[in-house]
């Protein structure tokens, strides 16, 4: 079996994370709107994190 370079497992494991939150925000009996700022979240969470590690990163 070949090894598993780190990069790829890092990707599974996000690509695994996403199907689950997908399939959790699917099940949601909200309202529409509301559902669609939560389904948003992780995504400007995940932009503000990585603006501020390239910020870090250059000083």
């Amino acid at each position: 079996m070949p090894m598993l370079k780190r990069k790829h497992l890092i990707w599974f494991c996000l690509l695994l994370l996403g199907c689950g939150y997908f399939s959790t925000m699917s099940n949601f009996e909200i309202n529409s709107y509301l559902k669609s700022v939560i389904f948003l979240l992780p995504v400007q969470l995940a932009a503000i994190v990585y603006v501020t590690y390239l910020r870090w990163k250059r000083n």
